[in-house]
């Protein structure tokens, strides 16, 4: 073979080596672009994997839960917005002089606490709790589970016997998170809305409506957008909250001093005066 075809076999050999370079460079510089982009936006959720990794190898770190590192670098993005939490008798027996921050860093401005259930059920420690958060000059309110295969009239009067709002107390809230089995999700509707007219009415503030953000997004926007609205997202990858978002629970695995086990986290997404100005005359 000549020199010459030689010569000219390695050139078109070199340049389809660096067509090669060219078109892998060309992936992989935006495959890394995106990589770094999808890091930045979703570090929390990235630092959670991470530690979970090490858990798995038994390697020691700082004494944080998977849930405490992600909780707290959110909070701390949104560090202009107001947190508090809500329990229930599922929390037990709580020690309010404790209760003061979530993973001891962010202040405990507002609690919400379960009142009722459908039609007849009170929650067991909803007088303690209601009593002592008022002691502690905390914002507090108080939420009815609806159970939608009873009546939302006799709901709506077992809330009202309850709960006793005073002036300074955030709105009643109406909690639906469960499928009707009776009825349609159109008579459902109607349901709540009679709730929450019979509640207006009787204490004279509008309601707040809570529910999972799925749940909202597939059957109550339409009709109940113009409420305030506390809604129910607990995924990793969701690190800032909804336009509509009034009230965002982020977490159900808070730590706060004081109370046994996991608590639900909520952030109001406006400033303490607006919390404030939600409040009942």
């Amino acid at each position: 073979m000549s020199k010459s075809r030689k010569s000219g076999k390695k050139k078109v050999q070199t340049d389809k080596q660096v067509q090669r370079k060219l078109l892998i460079w060309s992936i992989a510089i935006p495959l890394a672009l995106v990589f770094l982009i999808f890091a930045i936006q979703h570090r929390a959720g990235i630092s959670y994997l991470f530690v979970k990794w090490f858990e798995k190898g038994k390697i020691e770190r700082e004494d944080l839960s998977k849930y405490d590192i992600r909780n707290k670098e959110l909070m701390r993005r949104y560090d202009d917005k107001i947190y508090g939490i809500d329990v229930s008798q599922y929390q037990g027996d709580i020690s309010w002089d404790e209760v003061l921050t979530i993973h001891d860093e962010f202040p405990v401005d507002f609690i919400f606490v379960r009142a009722t259930m459908g039609e007849r059920a009170k929650d067991r420690a909803f007088k303690e709790n209601w009593k002592a958060i008022k002691k502690r000059n905390k914002l507090r309110g108080a939420y009815h589970y609806f159970r939608p295969n009873e009546n939302s009239t006799k709901q709506a009067n077992n809330f009202i016997k309850t709960v006793k709002l005073e002036s300074g107390d955030l709105p009643p809230v109406l909690d639906i998170e469960e499928m009707p089995r009776n009825q349609s999700m159109d008579s459902l509707k109607v349901g709540l809305k009679r709730w929450l007219t019979l509640v207006e009415n009787h204490y004279d503030i509008k309601p707040i409506l809570y529910s999972g953000d799925k749940y909202f997004a597939d059957f109550l926007e339409k009709e109940f957008e113009d409420y305030t609205l506390w809604i129910a997202n607990y995924n990793f990858w969701v690190e800032r909250p909804k336009k509509h978002w009034n009230f965002w629970q982020f977490s159900e695995k808070g730590s706060v001093r004081g109370i046994k086990g996991p608590v639900d986290l909520n952030m109001f997404t406006g400033t303490i005066e607006d919390l404030e100005e939600l409040c009942r005359d």
